[in-house]
C-alpha cells in the first residue's frame, strides 16, 4: 500500500474512508464486506494519493474536529490540535459563565472563539486575522455553527484599537523558523507559515503583544496564550517585564509539557 511504503500514518486511510463517505467506525465494520461504489472508490483513492504527496487529511477532507464540533480547513489556515482544546478549557474553567467580552486574536479558522461562543452563548466574542482568506474562513465557520461573532481583518489588536475586553484569548505563531528541519514535512508544506512561525526564537509575537498591551491598544483582565512546549520561562519574563505587578501563571498540557499561560492584569 502507498501509506506503508512512504512509512506514513496508516490510520490516516480509516479517517479518510470514514470522514468521505460521512460514517462512523461502527456503520464502516457493518459495511466492511459490501462493495464500496466506483465514484466513492475512485474519490477514496484519489484522497490517498492526496496523503501520500504530503497533503494533510483534514485538508482533503476541507474539515476538522476541534471540541466536539467540525470545522472548515483550508490551506489559509491552521488544522486545530488537541492541545489547544486545552486552552479553550483553561478559560472556561477560569472565567466565570456570566456575560463577558472575548477577544480571539489571529483566529485562523476560528476554533477557539466560536467553541468559547458555542459554550457561553451570552459572551460577546471578536475575532481577528491579519489574513483575509483565514477570516473567511472563521466567517464560514461562524455560519456553519449560527454563531453570532464580530470578525475584524488587521494585525494583532490593531483592528479593535480603543476597545476593552473582559480576556483576550491567542494561539499565535510561536515556531522558531531555524526548526523547520525537525517538523513533519505535511506541516511545512501545507500549513500556512505566517501562522506557523515567528522571530526571535518564536517570541517575537508575545513582545508584540505584550507591547500593544502596554500601549493600552486594548485593555484587559485576562489574557491566555498557547505557546512551544520549550518557551513557558521566557514567555513568563516576557509579560512580567512589561506587567511587573501582573500574576502570571504556567501551566502544563496533558502530555506534561509547558503549553498555556495566564496573565492577570491588576489595575492601574
Amino acid at each position: 500500500m502507498r501509506i506503508q511504503s512512504k512509512a506514513l500514518d496508516e490510520s490516516a486511510a480509516n479517517y479518510l474512508m470514514l470522514a468521505l463517505n460521512n460514517m462512523d467506525q461502527t456503520h464502516l465494520l457493518m459495511a466492511y464486506r459490501e462493495p464500496m461504489p466506483a465514484a466513492a472508490l475512485s474519490r477514496f483513492q484519489e484522497a490517498i494519493e492526496q496523503y501520500v504527496q504530503g497533503t494533510p487529511p483534514q485538508y482533503i477532507v476541507g474539515t476538522a474536529d476541534f471540541y466536539g464540533r467540525s470545522f472548515t480547513v483550508t490551506d489559509q489556515v491552521l488544522i486545530p490540535r488537541q492541545e489547544t482544546e486545552e486552552l479553550v478549557e483553561w478559560v472556561l474553567d477560569t472565567i466565570p459563565a456570566t456575560p463577558a467580552s472575548v477577544l480571539d486574536v489571529g483566529t485562523g479558522s476560528g476554533a477557539i472563539g466560536l467553541t468559547l461562543k458555542a459554550e457561553r452563548p451570552d459572551w460577546q466574542v471578536t475575532l481577528t486575522d491579519i489574513s483575509d482568506g483565514a477570516a473567511k474562513v472563521a466567517q464560514e465557520n461562524a455560519a456553519r455553527l449560527y454563531s453570532a461573532v464580530t470578525i475584524q481583518v488587521g494585525d494583532l489588536l490593531q483592528p479593535v484599537s480603543g476597545q476593552s475586553f473582559d480576556v483576550v484569548v491567542s494561539n499565535p505563531p510561536y515556531i522558531d523558523p531555524t526548526e523547520v528541519s525537525v517538523m513533519d514535512d505535511d506541516v511545512v508544506k501545507s500549513e500556512p507559515h505566517l501562522a506557523l512561525f515567528a522571530a526571535h526564537k518564536g517570541l517575537a509575537i508575545y513582545e508584540r503583544l505584550a507591547q500593544q498591551l502596554a500601549d493600552k491598544v486594548v485593555t484587559t483582565s485576562h489574557l491566555f496564550v498557547e505557546i512551544g512546549y520549550q518557551q513557558g520561562p521566557d514567555v513568563k519574563r516576557i509579560f512580567e517585564a512589561a506587567f511587573p505587578t501582573a500574576t502570571v501563571t504556567i501551566k502544563q498540557d496533558i502530555a506534561g509539557h509547558d503549553r498555556m499561560v495566564h496573565v492577570v492584569f491588576t489595575e492601574d
